[in-house]
């Protein structure tokens, strides 16, 4: 099946991305210490858990975002701690450190930049999880993150974000490894020798970096274009959505597989895995994070086991919240059947240099596209139940 929007010419609506603790969300309520719920479709992203009427303006918008993304925190990721009382960076031969400090105990890592060929200093810039797997043009730097330093991904409680703030941090890998993002950002702000630009900053990376970017993304306000590759569940796909099907027989990751492996989550999230239901959220939200910043999810409908049928399904419903806010546009979805996992194939070129070009590089593309290539039906009736306000 294939699925296209009608592409519609952005009227050159500048997404910028914003302030990292937004001073409109300090009067937000905090989320109830115990949640009652057993939802087998996708919760309504628009009805706090707070209690009260749905939300109806941007303002109230705010203060969801804020619960959604402690509920990602409390269930499933474990917390992000704030920006260390000391982030200080030094530039030299294409290398940028960062110097962090918090309670007596101090850090430090390092990322590379490789710069453009053409364009102009200060540079729009891509972060890549181990470099990343997709092009790159020629007029945007590349910065390469080795996350595994900050938090290993095979022993929980090991890597420099533990150095800070203890082996016993209740982060998963996943979320420490967005911490040391949020890291790299703040030293860009504050090292104009470096030549980037940190209004103009992308992530991305495959697979389980694929989810890191994701999350990376959706946690840090100032990242203006997010492009997760294959992350599968976890990542833009839903738990619910994977777990129906694996129970029709597909053999697709779930919740309660992943966290038998790695430690990308908290050991929070293991007791939830076995009756997803009864969380009050579902990655529909995680796209809503990110909203109403740039957003391309680059997807592989050849792999069963990334859950092509949830990763659509999922991504289509959290587009609803950038329907919602009235910037349908700022969120892709591309999903092409190719065999190699984490290569990108030229099918997908248009809509990554569409993106790249808008949110990087601010110029006016046509970025409106939901598409796959997948032979299936999403059924929207039995996973969403609820209406798509618009936000005033």
């Amino acid at each position: 099946m294939l699925f296209k929007y009608p592409l519609i010419l952005s009227l050159g609506v500048r997404v910028l991305a914003l302030p990292q603790n937004p001073a409109s969300t300090a009067s937000c309520a905090a989320i109830p210490s115990t949640i009652s719920t057993n939802n087998a479709k996708l919760p309504d992203p628009f009805l706090p858990v707070t209690g009260g009427p749905r939300i109806s303006t941007k303002a109230e918008w705010a203060c969801r975002r804020e619960e959604i993304k402690a509920l990602f925190q409390q269930y499933e990721f474990g917390p992000k701690p704030p920006r260390p009382s000391s982030v200080t960076s030094t530039f030299a031969s294409n290398k940028l450190t960062i110097n962090i400090s918090e309670g007596g105990k101090s850090t430090s890592f390092a990322v590379t930049i490789q710069y453009p060929s053409s364009g102009k200093a200060p540079y729009p810039a891509i972060i890549g999880y181990s470099g990343g797997n997709i092009p790159i043009p020629n007029n945007v730097a590349r910065i390469t993150f080795n996350s595994d330093e900050i938090a290993d991904q095979y022993t929980r409680g090991k890597g420099k974000f533990f150095d800070i703030y203890g082996k016993d941090h209740k982060a998963g890998s996943l979320i420490a490894w967005a911490w040391g993002v949020s890291r790299i950002i703040d030293a860009l702000e504050t090292t104009p020798s470096a030549n980037i630009n940190p209004q103009r900053l992308g992530v991305t990376g495959c697979s389980r970096y694929g989810k890191a970017a994701f999350i990376a993304g959706a946690f840090d306000e100032r990242m203006a274009l997010t492009l997760p590759q294959e992350g599968g569940s976890g990542g833009p796909g839903c738990w619910r959505i994977s777990d129906q099907m694996k129970k029709d027989g597909t053999n697709v990751e779930t919740a309660a597989q992943i966290v038998t492996g790695d430690v990308w989550f908290a050991e929070a999230f293991t007791p939830w895995t076995k009756n997803i239901p009864t969380t009050p959220y579902d990655h529909h939200m995680l796209a809503g994070l990110v909203a109403p910043r740039g957003l391309l999810v680059i997807e592989n409908t050849a792999i069963d086991y990334l859950g092509p049928l949830s990763n659509y399904g999922c991504m289509k419903t959290g587009q609803k919240i950038y329907q919602a806010l009235g910037v349908t546009d700022s969120m892709g979805f591309s999903q092409n059947s190719h065999s190699a996992h984490c290569s990108f194939p030229s099918a997908q070129q248009p809509e990554l240099t569409a993106f790249i070009q808008r949110f990087l590089l601010d110029q006016t593309m046509s970025t409106n596209v939901m598409k796959t290539d997948g032979k299936f039906t999403f059924d929207e009736a039995r996973w969403v139940d609820w209406t798509v306000p618009t936000l005033s």
